[in-house]
């Protein structure tokens, strides 16, 4: 990765804005959106982070230096170069947000990705996480391990599943899945065969299982970009020392 995606909390917080125009109103609007205060050079002790949107590329390089002498972290507009941070194309489905970045290199390109997850992403989908977070405490009760609620939930919110994120309709379902018998998932071991070490390869079931799985397995010859697909906290094991773990174990073989 070429950055570490964060989600900077900035609610009553300044944020400094150099430049006049189209360019710097575009960034005001986006910091009060995101419940900041957009304010002058002049106040760059009250902030944290800084917008620069000027034009003229010296003027530019001149007022990203001020404020990283200040201790801000800064953006310049057009300037990936003299980023500490860049800003992705972001989908809004509050309080889930989606953002695309392509780390300055297209922003074009990161808006055309996100207007086509618009049209897949149902806007139900920030009522689902209001649901889910208002039911936390019911789904702790009923899953008191963590390994357990979490795969409960991934079984929930899978493809098919009966809080499919993708549907719509989702939203209304939480309580009484939660009600039924949700959460009882069984321990299970899927071998997949590699077609080669490009994760453009994998079937989309293939990737949704790898975001899912509680273990990996796989041969040591397996590509870490294809290793690095699946969730962050998996256990990981090379064959044949690794053993099946509990939910859902993932074995990757390379074909012959």
């Amino acid at each position: 990765m070429h950055s570490l995606p964060l989600f900077h909390r900035i609610a009553q917080t300044r944020v400094v804005v150099v430049g006049d125009g189209a360019m710097a109103d575009a960034k005001k609007r986006l910091i009060e959106r995101a419940g900041g205060i957009p304010c002058a050079e002049t106040e760059i002790h009250h902030a944290r982070l800084g917008f620069v949107a000027l034009e003229d590329e010296r003027a530019a390089e001149q007022a990203a230096l001020r404020l990283k002498r200040a201790g801000l972290l800064v953006n310049v507009a057009d300037r990936p170069d003299l980023c500490d941070f860049t800003l992705p194309s972001v989908l809004d489905r509050d309080p889930v947000l989606v953002a695309v970045s392509t780390g300055g290199a297209s922003a074009g390109l990161a808006k055309h990705l996100r207007l086509r997850l618009e049209a897949l992403i149902p806007q139900s989908l920030g009522e689902l996480a209001r649901k889910l977070a208002g039911l936390r405490e019911r789904m702790r009760e009923k899953f008191p391990e963590m390994d357990q609620r979490r795969r409960a939930i991934d079984e929930a919110l899978g493809q098919g599943g009966p809080l499919d994120v993708l549907d719509a309709g989702s939203s209304d379902k939480v309580e009484s899945w939660l009600d039924g018998d949700a959460g009882q998932v069984s321990d299970q071991t899927v071998e997949i065969v590699l077609r080669s070490d490009e994760p453009d390869d994998l079937t989309l079931g293939q990737a949704r299982l790898l975001g899912m799985a509680d273990t990996v397995l796989h041969d040591p010859e397996v590509s870490e970009a294809i290793l690095v697909r699946a969730r962050a906290d998996a256990a990981r094991a090379e064959l044949p020392e690794g053993k099946p773990g509990e939910g859902l174990t993932l074995i990757l073989r390379n074909a012959d």
